[in-house]
């Protein structure tokens, strides 16, 4: 074997440490949740994108889900305080206010917390299509003091989707378990968060059709906290465009507001809270006023 000069064996060694380096992991990526109160997942990075002006409500705007505003409020500001709290699943029909809740109640918890001198929490929104990489942001999230209140919208699961097994060992059944600083809030249409159909498959197909079944639907089970919303009668819908118009200062008299309102509901064949909301968006447009 014919030795290597000094010069030629430097060269060779720096190769090797340059592909040694290339080969390498990248170093773990650093988050924080001191930049703003609410923050989005990107996986790809991976990162927390800061949300400087969140679209949210007040919470006494929220009418016709009292019992469900409420319970959700206790549950986030025991967790706030740092005792124990349940993991949260908002289920029921379109536009109640299921996800525009979970964001006013967390502004109104930190809004509680600055007078009961309690940390205010963060707020994290993961996309229903992230759900896989959520084991990564609960392992980034675990080394974070801050407490955060992790938040998927419209979350539910079709044919041949096998992320819900990671939702499962994330929130309850792993080894390592949900970090002490998550709390997780989701909503859906769906009470089991899986389609009809995928449950009568399972029966249908599986060699033991209850276990398969159980197995399903025991996703739901992880969430302690279930809120159920409906869609609301026409006095609770008027109270809530009566309560928008209030807030906003529309100049309408209320035989008007109400005529109107009434009207606008049977074009979209709904009543509920974001019919009326965007009743009152295309009133104040008419009457050119803004809502800030």
């Amino acid at each position: 074997m014919t030795e290597l000069e000094p010069q030629e064996l430097r060269s060779l060694l720096s190769r090797v440490a340059s592909a040694l380096e290339r080969m390498a992991p990248p170093p773990p990526t650093r988050i924080s949740l001191e930049d703003a109160d609410v923050f989005v997942w990107h996986p790809d990075g991976p990162r927390l994108e800061p949300v400087q002006k969140p679209n949210r409500l007040e919470l006494a705007l929220l009418r016709g889900i009292d019992r469900q505003s409420e319970q959700l409020y206790d549950n986030t500001l025991r967790f706030a305080r740092g005792l124990p709290a349940n993991n949260a699943l908002l289920w029921g029909a379109r536009g109640t206010g299921k996800s525009s809740l979970v964001k006013s109640v967390h502004a109104a918890v930190n809004e509680a917390a600055e007078t009961q001198n309690v940390p205010a929490i963060a707020l994290v929104e993961i996309h229903r299509e992230d759900i896989p990489t959520l084991p990564l942001l609960l392992s980034m999230l675990r080394s974070q003091e801050r407490r955060c209140l992790l938040f998927c919208d419209d979350l539910s699961f079709d044919h041949d989707d096998t992320s819900y097994k990671s939702l499962k060992a994330v929130l309850e059944g792993g080894v390592e378990g949900r970090p002490e600083n998550v709390i997780f809030y989701a909503t859906s249409n769906r009470r089991h968060l899986l389609s009809r159909d995928m449950i009568e498959n399972e029966r249908s197909t599986a060699i033991n059709p209850a276990e398969a079944v159980e197995e399903k639907v025991s996703l739901s089970d992880r969430f302690g906290l279930w809120l159920g919303f409906h869609n609301c009668d026409q006095q609770t819908y008027i109270e809530m465009v009566r309560a928008y118009a209030r807030r906003f200062s529309l100049a309408l008299p209320d035989e008007d507001l109400v005529r109107q309102a009434n009207e606008w509901s049977v074009t979209r064949g709904a009543r509920s809270g974001r019919v009326a909301w965007q009743f009152i968006q295309d009133l104040a447009g008419r009457l050119g006023q803004r809502l800030d």
